[in-house]
């Protein structure tokens, strides 16, 4: 059983910066591909980001490429996400997800999920 904690979300004006961590607790995150969702009020759960075992490879949504970046520094269990340029309609509770299947963006085909942490983006 994987457990995962986000952090770092918060309050920021149009085009500041956040930046989320997940800690994973439990089998070595090293095992799972990792993925961040977002869900505004009123819609549906999205993808965001996605990154392989290693690292080395990622996958974006359209709507958030070229402004955040995600990575994880698997010695520390730990999956990140570097948000740019943030717009309004960037706000969201930001879940991150772990699971076998690499770079998805289909959020069943991750099997563990954290709690999330609320990014609100003011104009």
């Amino acid at each position: 059983q994987v457990h995962l904690v986000e952090s770092g979300g918060g309050l920021v004006q149009a085009g500041g910066s956040l930046r989320l961590s997940c800690a994973a607790s439990g089998p070595t995150d090293s095992s799972y591909a990792m993925g961040w969702f977002r869900q505004a009020p009123g819609k549906e759960r999205e993808f965001v980001a996605a990154i392989n075992r290693s690292g080395g490879s990622t996958y974006y949504a359209g709507s958030v490429k070229g402004r955040f970046t995600i990575s994880r520094e698997n010695g520390k269990n730990t999956v990140y996400l570097q948000m740019n340029s943030l717009k309004p309609d960037d706000t969201a509770v930001y879940y991150c997800a772990a699971g076998s299947v690499t770079l998805s963006p289909r959020s069943r085909m991750y099997d563990y999920w954290g709690q999330g942490t609320q990014v609100t983006v003011s104009s």
